[in-house]
């Protein structure tokens, strides 16, 4: 695995500032954000300098019970080829359950999800996999994630759980120390154990980020400074194995760019000093390769529609209020809940800066009313669509001005709307008058 170096994730808003960095190697970005063939100005920059550029999948949800999209999976290679990527990362979660397999209402998560941790789990999603590294020009890795509930009746660690991964598909692994300082916060887990079950050898690169305790529970917000404990898991990490990259994550909240240079500084320096005391010990040492890939036995439909109705139920119950699942934590599923609910009205709002304009200080309370008995159902523009007919319709006190201007946004995206019964030509008609 070539070394890619320090890093930090480009994102629009702070895309002059990465440009100006200094020791900035390479950058990472999200690859549904990214359109191939009309790159930003800064990216091409960025490009044409020799900086490497990652795409990172957000929605591919290699640990659903469906196999792989392959629109989605044509969709992150396009990208990696028009950046010119050594390889493309994805998360180790589900983002949507439901549909034929299950026969239950098909469900968007909007969030990145924590696998159950058993065999049915690992054998569909290392056929999961074997099908993306198939359909992908270059190297996949794939990343471990931050979780606030734990499933019940797991039957493997962490650790365990990727070692299986990566030793039966060859599929390299993104550890984000940030996640395992969650996991430890959240579910009592032991970063140390985690770093010492992991197969060394098959890190691609290290993701670093910041978060907030609060009543006892960690939120990985990608929002906040890196704190001192999540460092010391990266000193660790790197006390093991010298890391191939590091990269410094950050989505929202940005401070200003001396204070990410510091960021990105603190990360250098807990890398360097780990690895300098363990190459004082025992000498420089080069991680092996991971072995090949293994042939993946196909997971057969029924370990399929059994990860599938888990799934379906745990998801029905975070978005769709359904009772909890057995031997889920109850309170934490209304943490999680409410955590789904506020995200979506965060991305919807950015995706639809007008609905927060127009609504004014109701818009977050009435999409937060909203989203707990609406799941999402098409993504987040769809969303904000499904939310303006909603409030359109009675759904919360807009009246006057705001609702005309309401109606008027609504329609303009929504097309004309043909008579019928339908919700949807009501709204059309009630701003027409036909």
């Amino acid at each position: 695995m070539a070394r890619l170096g320090t890093g930090i994730g480009w994102r629009p808003e702070i895309a002059d500032a990465v440009e100006r960095m200094p020791g900035i190697d390479w950058v990472e970005v999200v690859a549904e954000n990214t359109c191939p063939g009309h790159l930003p100005d800064s990216l091409r920059r960025l490009l044409d300098r020799g900086v490497t550029v990652v795409p990172h999948g957000v929605s591919l949800g290699l640990g659903g019970a469906d196999r792989p999209d392959a629109g989605r999976l044509a969709a992150l290679a396009e990208r990696a080829e028009a950046l010119g990527s050594p390889l493309v990362t994805e998360h180790i979660a589900f983002v949507r359950a439901g549909g034929p397999l299950t026969t239950t209402a098909r469900l968007e998560a909007g969030h990145l999800l924590p696998v159950p941790r058993t065999r049915d789990a690992l054998d569909v999603l290392c056929e999961n996999v074997r099908i993306a590294q198939d359909a992908l020009p270059v190297p996949l890795a794939v990343e471990n994630i931050a979780a606030l509930i734990a499933w019940p009746g797991e039957e493997m660690t962490e650790g365990q759980f990727l070692y299986e991964l990566a030793d039966r598909t060859g599929v390299r692994l993104l550890i984000d120390v940030a996640n395992l300082h969650t996991n430890h916060v959240n579910r009592g887990e032991d970063p140390a154990k985690a770093l010492a079950e992991l197969p060394l050898e098959a890190i691609a690169y290290v993701h670093v980020a910041g978060g907030f305790e609060r009543d006892g529970v960690w939120h990985d917000s990608h929002a906040h400074p890196v704190p001192r404990p999540v460092l010391d898991i990266l000193a660790d990490l790197a006390s093991r194995v010298s890391p191939p990259g590091v990269l410094l994550e950050r989505d929202e909240n940005f401070p200003e760019p001396g204070e990410l240079e510091r960021e990105l500084d603190a990360i250098r320096e807990a890398v360097g000093e780990a690895v300098g005391e363990a190459s004082s010990v025992a000498g420089e040492a080069s991680p092996r390769e991971p072995g090949g890939r293994a042939d993946v036995p196909a997971a057969g439909d029924a370990t399929r529609q059994r990860l599938g109705l888990a799934q379906a139920a745990l998801l029905s119950a975070l978005v769709a209020g359904t009772p909890a699942p057995e031997g889920f934590d109850r309170v934490r599923l209304g943490v999680q809940a409410r955590s789904l609910a506020a995200k979506r009205a965060d991305v919807v709002a950015k995706v639809a800066p007008e609905l927060p304009e127009i609504l004014g200080a109701g818009y977050r309370p009435a999409f937060l009313a909203y989203a707990q008995g609406h799941p999402m159902r098409g993504g987040y523009r769809q969303d904000a669509l499904d939310f303006a007919e909603h409030v359109l319709l009675g759904g919360n006190p807009a009246e006057g001005r705001s609702r005309r201007e309401l109606r008027r946004w609504w329609l303009d995206r929504s097309g004309p709307a043909p008579r019928s019964r339908s919700r949807l030509a009501r709204v059309g008609r009630s701003l027409t008058g036909r």
